[in-house]
């Protein structure tokens, strides 16, 4: 099942950054004293008593702002309220409820979504409880205060949040269809390849910012197989800040990502790899899905006989995290190849759902072992007694070791070979716990 998504919204300078990097535990956005500095959404996983979910940390909105970063700010905050589960909205003790606060409240409510009101920055709970009652003119709940700078406050909001997800996605867990996201930056063409698959314009590809707002949800019959593709298209907006640009798609990714088996990156031929790119297949990784990297517009290259081991070479270099990626050459304009998208689908679910019996891993793992040795520190040397499949999509491995520090992970990623070398799995990341057991257990 998906983590639930939880976004951090409020006016800028509330504290935000604050906040989210409290709760994720290391400093990820930058922090200031002026607004406008959270420029990037950045998102995260948190854990609060055995529930996760994923936040994300936006720029503030400043609804009746003009100035150009702004405006770009409230766009990119309504597209994660747009997307999240459950909405943190962050108000500010010492500045007192301001008109702005009101406007924003306005904006929440719109969107039909839980909210949690939070009142930040109450270091001494004696001296701004009377505060901090004034937020309850925004008649959106109980205001919940903390400091997110003391980390004052975090359990009792965190119970008001998971309060609101407890329950699940119930119809989603049991619709057993794969899901596909087409993911990648905008104008790649996502939407061309959807419509294409389908046969029928059914996502708008159109230059009008807000065209294809939101993930859309497309049910599509293959061989005789349903499945679902999730489309991630991005705003298109002609404009001279590139950048803010960008940081749209991460959001969307980050959600469709979450609720897909098999995740396909589109890259546009005539660029090639960017580090947008990196950035959206990077969050993929590390959800451990199914990967497969579509090169589009392929009709548009100019080709010879070493072409095509050019590209993937430069792919494979530039996104050298997934060495296991399947990769296809595609053109949505023509129709070139797209068939074999579906076939390049169910060769990665399989791989995903793949289960590997005990003695054969051992197996492998003795005649590994037997061929480079495991390394030493200080005269005492690693050593293997076992390993077991644990779970499926993605496929988890546990191997037990006299010693957790001496397993480094370049000797992680050669037993990963050698299993791959067996095994395949292409096109699924592979994953491995650690665990310590005494010599003569």
């Amino acid at each position: 099942m998906s983590r639930p998504i939880v976004a951090i919204v409020g006016r800028p300078n509330v504290g935000k950054s604050t906040l989210f990097n409290a709760l994720a535990g290391e400093r990820i956005s930058i922090v200031k004293d002026y607004p406008g500095v959270t420029r990037d959404r950045i998102y995260a996983d948190v854990t609060w008593l055995n529930t996760q979910f994923t936040m994300i940390d936006t720029g503030g909105i400043e609804p009746d702002s003009k100035d150009i970063l702004l405006t770009y700010m409230r766009e990119q905050a309504q597209v994660a309220i747009d997307t999240a589960d459950v909405i943190i909205f962050l108000v500010d003790v010492r500045q007192g409820l301001v008109d702005a606060d009101f406007k924003v409240a306005d904006i929440l409510r719109r969107s039909g979504k839980p909210i949690v009101l939070v009142v930040n920055k109450v270091d001494n709970f004696e001296k701004f409880t009377p505060d901090v009652y004034e937020f309850y003119n925004l008649g959106i709940g109980d205001p919940v205060p903390v400091s997110a700078a003391s980390r004052l406050g975090f359990g009792d909001m965190l119970d008001v949040v998971v309060s609101h997800f407890k329950s699940g996605n119930t119809e989603e867990s049991e619709d057993d269809r794969p899901r596909i996201a087409i993911v990648g930056k905008p104008n790649v063409g996502k939407s061309s390849i959807v419509n294409r698959l389908l046969g029928e314009n059914r996502v708008i590809v159109s230059d009008i910012a807000g065209t294809t707002r939101d993930a859309i949800d497309t049910p599509i019959r293959r061989n005789g197989k349903e499945y679902v593709l999730i489309d991630t298209a991005g705003l298109r907006r002609k404009s001279k800040v590139k950048e803010e640009l960008e940081r749209y798609s991460i959001i969307r990714t980050v959600s469709a990502v979450e609720r897909a088996d098999v995740v396909v990156l589109v890259i546009d031929a005539s660029e090639g790899v960017t580090e947008q790119d990196a950035k959206i297949i990077g969050i993929a990784h590390d959800r451990g899905k199914g990967i497969i990297i579509a090169v589009n517009k392929w009709d548009l290259i100019v080709k010879n006989n070493n072409t095509v081991k050019e590209f993937q070479n430069d792919i494979r270099e530039k996104l050298s995290f997934i060495p296991y990626a399947e990769m296809l050459f595609i053109s949505a304009q023509t129709g070139q190849r797209l068939h074999k998208l579906f076939e390049m689908v169910e060769v990665v679910i399989q791989n995903q759902n793949l289960r590997v019996s005990t003695g054969v891993l051992n197996e492998i793992m003795t005649e590994a072992v037997a061929l480079q040795q495991p390394p030493t520190d200080k005269g005492r040397r690693l050593r293997l007694f076992y390993i077991t499949q644990v779970s499926v999509k993605p496929p988890t491995f546990v191997i037990f070791v006299n010693d957790k520090e001496l397993m480094h992970f370049s000797y992680t990623r050669y037993i990963e070979n050698k299993i791959r070398e067996a095994f395949g799995f292409s096109g699924t990341s592979l994953k491995f716990i650690i665990r310590e057991r005494k010599e003569n257990a």
